[in-house]
């Protein structure tokens, strides 16, 4: 893995995300921002699944008023998880008119395309910035495809045509992403706003257009950037398209914050994008959150579904007692890898090589299963309890392998620690 790009610190409430710090998670909540119950429950939530940073929407008086009281009910919650107000349109009234929602957030999101048009553009833009200045607050200057700044797109446009080599319409669009968010960067720079309190962003949603967009961020300036697709979509291939684009950036050193924005299928909780999240950075070895488990996928050999139900229950044992080892400070186990393997053409191997790993019988084979810890054979198990006494395994292996350490929060609310 690459080294991440170095770009300027930036600290937003309890959270510092850039400078070298490990890439931070943000999601963003989808209630009714006034509902202050509805909008809390899914906050902490959200925080439980290990997202670092709560984004949600400020569309108008009415939201405005309930941001205060959501942060206190919070903070009565023993939740410091910082808060990030999206503004489209009238941000610059609402910021001004609720000084306690000005407050109460750690973070503005402003879209340069949604703030207003010629010399409104501008002033509206100017008094977010000094909002943001008075307060001593965050600015993501999030610029997204579906509703880029027209007018700096036209200019763009007629740039390209009289260049003589026109580089196409797609291509001139993605530039005029990238000018827009470095331009308003270099604007709120202008008013005041510190390197250190910008964030910038500029999302499509085609995973290729992405990577390029945010390759030229990159290269233009030391912003921390903050990572994503505008609509990943659902399902799988939300999930794929979100792994793509994110993968190539972060593997690069490309990111400091991410979100995955999934389109959640009814009932199904807006947890999920943070869950997908946490997979890409520790599937990349750039965090860790939890312990690992290994399971071979099966074939020919692995006739009986004893090693898919074992993995099954192994990951969900971990899943239980992550909080009670991190409650204990048991430092390091996140980063455990546990493997279940099906037979004996890879499983031996696997296991040793997994901090404790089980391979089980495959088809025609002696019916025993070899159990190995740190590369060394310490068990031979048989019979019906087989699973029960590999969990106890496991939990002996954590107890000797991780001593009690000091474990700090960096705000959140009963959300999984990760160590980086």
């Amino acid at each position: 893995m690459q080294p991440s790009r170095r770009t300027h610190r930036v600290r937003v409430g309890t959270v510092e995300m850039g400078g070298g710090n490990p890439v931070r998670i943000q999601s963003m909540t989808n209630t009714p921002t006034a509902d202050v119950e509805r909008t809390v429950a899914q906050i902490l939530e959200l925080v439980a699944a290990g997202s670092e940073l709560v984004r949600f929407t400020v569309k108008d008086e009415e939201d405005a008023l309930a941001v205060p009281e959501i942060a206190r009910v919070l903070t009565r919650q023993g939740c410091r998880v910082p808060l990030v107000g999206d503004f489209h349109y009238n941000g610059h009234r609402l910021l001004t008119r609720q000084e306690a929602c000005a407050r109460a957030l750690d973070k503005y999101r402003i879209n340069p395309g949604n703030v207003g048009t010629a010399d409104q553009h501008d002033s509206n833009f100017q008094t977010m910035i000094e909002v943001a200045i008075e307060h001593g607050k965050v600015v993501r200057i999030g610029v997204n495809g579906g509703s880029l700044d027209q007018d700096l797109l036209a200019d763009l446009i007629q740039e390209d045509l009289a260049a003589g080599q026109p580089r196409g319409t797609r291509a001139v669009f993605l530039e005029a992403m990238v000018e827009s968010a470095l331009r308003s960067a270099r604007q709120a720079e202008a008013y005041g706003l510190p390197a250190e309190r910008i964030v910038l962003s500029a999302k499509v949603s085609e995973v290729q257009e992405v990577v390029e967009v945010y390759r030229k961020l990159a290269e233009r300036s030391r912003y921390a950037l903050h990572v994503g697709l505008t609509e990943a979509g659902m399902g799988l291939k939300g999930t794929v398209s979100s792994a793509l684009a994110l993968g190539i950036l972060l593997a690069e050193g490309v990111g400091d914050t991410i979100r995955v924005s999934l389109t959640p299928t009814p009932g199904e909780s807006r947890a999920r994008e943070v869950e997908v999240a946490r997979e890409i950075l520790q599937g990349l070895g750039l965090r860790d959150f939890y312990p690992r488990v290994t399971a071979c996928p099966g074939c020919g050999r692995t006739s009986s579904t004893l090693f898919q139900e074992l993995a099954q229950q192994v990951q969900g044992y971990l899943q239980r007692r992550m909080p009670d080892w991190q409650a204990a400070g048991l430092v390091g186990v996140e980063a455990m890898k546990v493997a279940v393997m099906g037979c004996v053409v890879n499983g031996p191997g696997e296991a040793r090589g997994a901090d404790i790993g089980i391979s089980l019988p495959g088809s025609g084979e002696s019916p025993s299963a070899p159990v190995y810890a740190d590369g060394e054979k310490i068990d031979t198990l048989k019979g019906e309890g087989l699973g029960s006494r590999f969990l106890e395994l496991v939990e002996e292996y954590v107890r000797k392998r991780y001593s009690p350490g000091t474990l700090t929060g960096e705000g959140g609310c009963a959300g999984p620690g990760a160590r980086s």
